[in-house]
């Protein structure tokens, strides 16, 4: 078991498991809320995984939002080489297994193993459940400060590709595009976060929490695959591209889709955040 590895989810009771291994993984805890952007670094500290590291969504897991004029989104992308650095300061090296976790369905450990993946480290998987499921199973829950064994990683070729407006913009009508916010949003009836409510022209929505079930944990692979190759139609997988409000919540899409066997689709980072910052950009509604 210790040698198998995880590259989509992985449930409790398996990490327990590994973490008890010679070389454990390296866990990241990646608890946050839009609301109150300090409220899983207070979470952590309270209490973590045995070893976790945490990383900060706004600081750690994204990039700037403006560069001149030019606005990237809420999330933006940091700087790949930057990003692998600091893995490797906190541990990450090649092949080794890494396993995400928080505390909102895996809507942000989705975001850390999409971006693991975009630095070319195939060993990442989310923790099934995330915190809730790692205490229902008993695990251990530790207050320490993790110690940071620095690796030698640096970023291979990419096994995920983002999409910049321009790509987006070009290929629409080409692209299955799947939107993964909620269904108000989409539909442009509320717009709590960004500066104009609708969604892209041509989009197809999937709500990210459609992938769960009612413990929160994802569904099963091939239901999960029945409803994708639906939502798809015509388009295969490589031809299809994912966005929410920042490039969060997308990535709960491109992992279930990668769980249920289908992958080579692609992220919209800026996602509509991006996008509808910019008056140039058609937008629908309904």
């Amino acid at each position: 078991m210790t040698d198998a590895v995880f590259t989509s989810l992985i449930d409790a009771s398996t990490l327990r498991t590994l973490l008890k291994a010679p070389s454990p993984p390296l866990v990241m805890d990646v608890r946050f809320d839009l609301a109150n952007t300090g409220l899983g670094e207070s979470q952590h500290a309270a209490g973590h995984l045995p070893g976790a590291h945490y990383l900060h969504l706004d600081r750690d897991l994204s990039g700037p939002r403006e560069q001149g004029d030019r606005f990237f989104g809420r999330h933006p992308l940091p700087d790949r080489e930057a990003f692998a650095a600091l893995m490797a300061r906190l541990g990450l090296r090649a092949g080794r297994q890494v396993v995400a976790y928080d505390a909102a369905d895996g809507m942000y450990a989705a975001r850390l193993w999409w971006m693991l993946r975009w630095l070319g480290h195939e060993a990442v998987a989310v923790l099934d459940g995330g915190f809730a499921a790692w205490q229902a199973a008993g695990g251990e829950i530790s207050t320490d400060a993790p110690v940071s064994q620095p690796g030698a990683f640096v970023a291979g070729p990419a096994l995920e590709q983002p999409w910049s407006k321009q790509d987006l913009l070009a290929a629409l009508g080409r692209v299955r595009l799947v939107d993964a916010r909620a269904g108000e949003r989409f539909r442009g009836e509320v717009e709590p976060l960004d500066r104009q409510a609708g969604h892209i022209p041509g989009a197809s929505h999937r709500f990210f929490k459609t992938n769960l079930d009612t413990t929160g944990r994802f569904r099963p692979a091939a239901e999960l695959k029945a409803e994708f190759e639906q939502l798809m139609g015509a388009f295969p997988a490589s031809n299809t591209v994912h966005q929410c409000g920042s490039g969060v919540t997308a990535c709960h899409n491109l992992l279930a889709m990668h769980h249920a066997g289908l992958t080579g689709s692609r992220l919209y980072p800026g996602s509509w955040s991006e996008w509808s910052a910019d008056p140039r950009m058609p937008l629908a509604r309904g």
